[in-house]
């Protein structure tokens, strides 16, 4: 695969329809119209159903998979979204990465959202997925990842941490500075995408997705309105900021279990 300083990130801020996979893909399929040229592209968690515990569950071979893949081959771009997937009778809040050559990776969410009970209705993931796209290393988490520090750090490389959310208005002020935090910390971009609108249990979104240089400053913020919106990413401008300020290399070491 080609080695690029570059990589355009295209990030999808929308409302989301309650249990309605259909209604949510042909959405979506309409908010990227426009989008002709781009290497990455990123859905909210959940995408399909909006975080709903009682939503039915389709398989790797099921037609949001499909549906992911095609648009992949249509747009020449990685799509991240995650899924409710059910794989040896048990679910998980999967995060899919589909390439445009047909290849798919995931990621299951490693830390489940007790405060909604996430851990009666899905099964944790163990293990980070770091994936490797045009020269860049990206390590695509789920919504609750953010809270954890330790299983976003950069000892692996990584150029790009990707977080998916249904992320509510209520504690959208942790969202914004854990973002910014966990770009600073670990040196790298770091892409948030989350939903805005009302879920069928009342909870309210307002976005605030964004995208975030290694110095913590925004290269773009959305408000609360749906968007889909390019930003370039210079991995120029991400190795001179580790050149100036070369903090890594004094990190703690550690064994995750």
């Amino acid at each position: 695969m080609l080695h690029s300083s570059y990589l355009e990130v295209t990030i999808v801020q929308s409302s989301l329809y309650w249990n309605s996979p259909s209604q949510n893909k042909s959405h979506i399929s309409q908010l990227l119209s426009k989008v002709t040229q781009t290497d990455l592209i990123v859905l909210p968690e959940l995408f399909t159903t909006a975080f709903s515990m009682t939503a039915k569950s389709e398989t790797m071979d099921g037609p949001s998979i499909l549906w992911m893949s095609n648009l992949s081959k249509e747009k020449n771009a990685l799509i991240l979204a995650s899924i409710r997937i059910t794989e040896n009778r048990k679910n998980y809040n999967r995060l899919i990465c589909t390439f445009p050559d047909g290849k798919i990776l995931s990621y299951d969410k490693r830390h489940l959202f007790s405060l909604m009970q996430e851990e009666k209705y899905f099964s944790s993931g163990k293990n980070r997925l770091i994936v490797d796209y045009k020269g860049w290393r990206i390590c695509p988490l789920i919504c609750y990842d953010l809270r954890f520090p330790v299983f976003s750090r950069n000892n692996e490389a990584i150029d790009i941490l990707i977080y998916v959310a249904n992320w509510p208005t209520s504690r959208i002020s942790h969202w914004d500075k854990l973002l910014t935090a966990r770009a600073i910390e670990n040196q790298v971009f770091v892409v948030g995408v989350n939903r805005i609108g009302k879920d069928g249990n009342g909870v309210e979104f307002n976005g605030n997705s964004t995208i975030i240089d290694a110095n913590g400053e925004h290269l773009y913020l959305a408000q609360q309105k749906e968007v889909v919106k390019s930003v370039r990413l210079n991995k120029i401008d991400l190795n001179l900021i580790r050149q100036k300020l070369p903090f890594l290399k004094d990190s703690d070491s550690f064994t995750l279990h």
